[in-house]
């Protein structure tokens, strides 16, 4: 019978009770508590980079063609600026780097001397900057060079990404890019050997792109495993209402977009081809040859670890706030300019959206810590989300263990659908 059952059908007799002095009671108190929240906690940074040398038709983030002949130098000055204000605003100089990621964009159309300015910038204002585990930076082939590759390589940069998204010239030039195969080659080829070692390479592709046949994309997925980078990253390419992509392909179908089960097709090939090449899942989108290639910066904000985002329209998120930066270039400037943060807008967090983003987010890293969410939450997701979590398991999507839920091949497949499945389920239960 539960509490309220028996409230209701049995009489009270109240009787004079001890007083409860606290809640928990104090026998509950740990020395180990105090031991972590003294303990300054790790963060990542998020630095945007806005430019880029076109606008790709399947382009939705704020980013700036350099056709309208921004002034980048400008925006350097100001981004160094809100460094060492946010550092001070938030007393995040003490607190340990995990990981840095420059993103855009395409940070990698910077000179070398600006991201040495940039680098020295937070150099100065976050004090354990240097024991940071991974120092990312994305990159276009258009823009990859000798000296730049080198530059960055000397500023401790461990991990590039490079947008090449096809190997397909006619699909390449569908989607709107500005290089062509051999480019993209030529690119890869100047980061390997200028990293020498000292980095690991990323290559980005974009599966369902205007044009992509079943030839065109094992094409590209067996030139990017015999480029030998130590990881390979498959983004599913959506056609959001504010891109060209969508203008061409949906609204007036002059170009030809793959169904879903085309995508669906296009994924489990990629999925049996990694595992032939040993590329191995750390995410349900990303295959590396050892775990250690993952990013570090995604991996520990998408399992809670705070993040600040610097530069335009950049966001972040502390304890349990999210925070992000005006995404109008000339007011980011003009507040900075007047000794103003860049913020914009932000959002708290309730206990529900925590669990919420917590299940969302984790699952996309392939298996969820049950233990860690309960220490978390004060729930134990197992029995929270038994009967869902029963199904899931008898379609194959997931495996069930004391310690973890993690996808199945199937639901691997199938990305975001699991994650998003239980976290419907969790706010249903509001």
């Amino acid at each position: 019978m539960t509490l309220v059952a028996e409230l209701n059908t049995t009489e009270l007799h109240p009787q004079r009770l001890t007083l409860t002095p606290n809640y928990p009671p104090f026998k509950q108190w740990k020395k180990e508590a105090l031991d972590e929240r003294l303990k300054p906690q790790p963060i990542c940074l998020y630095v945007h980079i806005p430019f880029c040398t076109q606008r790709c038709s399947f382009c939705y983030y704020k980013t700036i063609d350099l056709k309208e002949r921004p002034e980048v130098q400008g925006y350097v000055d100001y981004l160094c600026q809100e460094i060492k204000m946010a550092a001070e605003r938030f007393q995040l100089s003490n607190r340990p780097i995990h990981a840095v990621y420059f993103g855009g964009g395409t940070p990698t159309l910077l000179v070398e001397s600006q991201f040495v300015q940039i680098v020295e910038a937070l150099e100065e204002n976050f004090k354990f900057f240097g024991d940071k585990k991974q120092f990312s930076v994305e990159g276009e082939p258009l823009t990859i060079s000798k000296s730049k590759m080198e530059v960055l390589a000397q500023l401790g940069v461990n991990r590039l990404s490079m947008g090449v998204q096809s190997f397909d010239d006619k699909v390449i030039k569908l989607s709107g890019r500005g290089h062509d195969e051999k480019q993209a080659y030529r690119a890869i080829e100047i980061a390997q050997k200028a990293g020498q070692g000292k980095w690991a390479i990323n290559i980005d592709l974009l599966s369902g792109l205007a044009g992509e046949t079943n030839e065109t994309w094992r094409n590209s997925l067996e030139c990017a495993i015999n480029t030998g980078v130590e990881s390979i990253t498959v983004y599913k390419m959506e056609a959001f209402a504010n891109t060209e992509v969508y203008k061409l392909g949906v609204r007036e179908e002059v170009v030809h977009l793959p169904s879903d089960e085309q995508e669906i097709q296009f994924m489990q090939y990629a999925m049996d081809r990694f595992a032939q090449a040993n590329y191995q899942p750390w995410s349900y989108f990303t295959y590396t040859k050892n775990n250690s290639d993952r990013s570090e910066y995604i991996a520990n904000i998408w399992q809670g670890m705070d993040f600040y985002g610097l530069g335009v329209s950049a966001f972040g998120c502390l304890e349990d706030s999210i925070l992000q930066n005006s995404s109008d270039t000339d007011k980011y400037s003009a507040m900075i300019a007047a000794g103003e943060l860049p913020l914009a807008r932000g959002y708290r967090f309730t206990g529900l959206d925590l669990m919420v983003r917590d299940v969302l987010l984790g699952m996309k890293l392939l298996r969820l810590d049950l233990k860690k969410f309960q220490k978390r939450h004060g729930f134990r997701l197992e029995f929270l989300c038994s009967d869902l979590l029963t199904k899931l398991q008898r379609e194959d999507f997931i495996t069930i263990s004391q310690q973890h839920i993690e996808l199945t091949a199937k639901g691997i497949l199938y990305g975001d659908y699991v994650g998003q499945t239980l976290a419907d389920y969790i706010k249903s239960m509001n």
